[in-house]
């Protein structure tokens, strides 16, 4: 292969020969003239068999990677590819590595320079647009001759050869991380609430402390006094260990786009604050991706390790443009929980997928477990729905059809709640923190 460098000199002895010819006049034949321009390009084309020949072999690279393995959505990392020139010649030229346009790679070529048995690092930062796994596709090496004027590069067998296999694990953007720590606080002040009070539904036995003044007779321990020749009182806290499964539909509604990101996405960032604090509340979480198969599978879970295994399960979680098995989804959820939990279905309220799906399997769900629908509303459909003095009869028939749209999505939730199924329905940007703060009010009336 030859660079532009060889078209340049080629180009320029040819002007040199016709301003030759032009100065020189009849002095100089044409003859002549055409064996001097044959005479630079063969010139040229050996220099170029030189080049080529003296120019390093890119196939005597050895490659291997380094750097980061996962990243959240929105945030950067680094990759270094470090090049081993095991050849007995100087290795000049670019490097271009390569990866899916989604990792956000940057720079892709670079410019390189290895001795004979020494080793390269490049590094390439990478900020990507979307989650899940985004892999190196292939690195193409050009070594390039002394004189730049011819090159050698791999083919793509040789580069796929050569190149490293790596791959990095986007996890989904965790943005209502900055409501932790309120619910956390809110958690807390739950948890003494309920202790000041005493007994009461939905609380279990704590431990037993001193009696001081103000506290009520009917909590005083009498065997535990009578063992202690103090009297004590019982103090009790919210119920814990309870089960919270989170199943997320990835069938065809959790595609739709709610704002500038899937349904699905929102879900995800609603789920792994759910499961944040329910954690910290000593309640087990377990996670389910259905639409007509199990996606994806976290249960039995610590509580140290329960985040990692969440957002690892969720990266590659995408949209499947099928109906989801709501059948499926049923029979899964009873199978795995024999006892009571609070089942939190992350769905879209369209009467086509839930009426049909859901409905039917709905009171053997919600017989044995506490079931909650959460789902993320469009703000865009009550705009529309909106219809002002000088509307247009296109605006008028378009806020009719978003009026009917939003009829039959308090029809399903009026459904839903007859079935004795509590329904969060909130937009995107409000979606996680309401669906937090029903969890606790749950929690705080022992209703899990």
């Amino acid at each position: 292969m030859i660079t532009w460098r060889a078209a340049g000199l080629i180009g320029a002895g040819a002007v040199l020969v016709a301003v030759v010819g032009l100065i020189a006049g009849s002095a100089v034949s044409a003859p002549w003239l055409w064996i001097g321009a044959g005479f630079i390009v063969l010139a040229v084309a050996a220099a170029c068999v030189v080049d080529f020949i003296a120019a390093a072999s890119p196939k005597m690279l050895r490659m291997s990677r380094a750097g980061d393995q996962s990243l959240w959505l929105g945030d950067s990392g680094e990759v270094t590819l470090l090049l081993q020139n095991r050849s007995n010649r100087v290795l000049n030229g670019q490097v271009r590595d390569a990866w899916v346009p989604s990792a956000g790679a940057s720079p892709t070529l670079q410019e390189v320079r290895i001795e004979p048995g020494r080793a390269v690092a490049i590094t390439t930062q990478l900020t990507p647009t979307r989650r899940g796994d985004r892999p190196a596709v292939r690195v193409m090496v050009r070594s390039f001759g002394p004189f730049r004027l011819a090159y050698r590069q791999t083919g793509r067998r040789t580069a796929d050869r050569l190149t490293p296999d790596w791959r990095v694990r986007v996890y989904p953007a965790f943005r209502s991380r900055r409501l932790l720590p309120e619910k956390l606080s809110r958690l807390r002040i739950m948890d003494g609430s309920v202790v000041t009070r005493g007994r009461g539904q939905g609380t279990e036995f704590d431990t037993l402390r001193e009696y001081v003044l103000g506290d009520d007779v009917r909590s005083i321990d009498w065997r535990g006094s009578a063992r202690r020749s103090d009297v004590v009182v019982r103090t009790w806290r919210p119920e814990r260990d309870r089960r919270l499964v989170c199943v997320l539909d990835t069938g065809r509604t959790s595609a739709a786009r709610i704002g500038d990101e899937p349904r699905l996405d929102a879900a995800m960032d609603a789920a792994l604050l759910l499961a944040s604090v329910a954690a910290r509340a000593d309640d087990r979480v377990d996670l389910l991706a259905v639409d007509t198969a199990i996606r994806a599978s976290v249960t039995n879970v610590e509580k140290r390790t329960l985040l990692f295994r969440l957002v690892t399960a969720m990266a590659p979680l995408e949209p499947a443009l099928v109906e989801t098995d709501f059948g499926l989804v049923a029979g899964e959820v009873l199978r795995r929980e024999r006892k009571r939990a609070l089942v939190v279905l992350f769905t879209a309220l369209e009467p086509g997928a839930l009426g049909e799906g859901l409905l039917p399997v709905l009171p053997q769900l919600a017989a044995r477990h506490k079931v909650i629908v959460a789902a993320v509303h469009d703000p865009e459909l009550a705009r529309m729905a909106r219809v002002g003095p000088d509307a247009s009869a296109a605006d008028v028939y378009t806020a009719a059809a978003a009026q009917r749209a939003l009829a039959e999505r308090d029809r399903v939730a009026a459904a839903l709640r007859h079935h004795g199924v509590e329904v969060v329905d909130a937009p995107a940007d409000e979606f996680a923190s309401r669906l937090t703060d029903h969890y606790l009010a749950l929690k705080h009336a022992g209703r899990l």
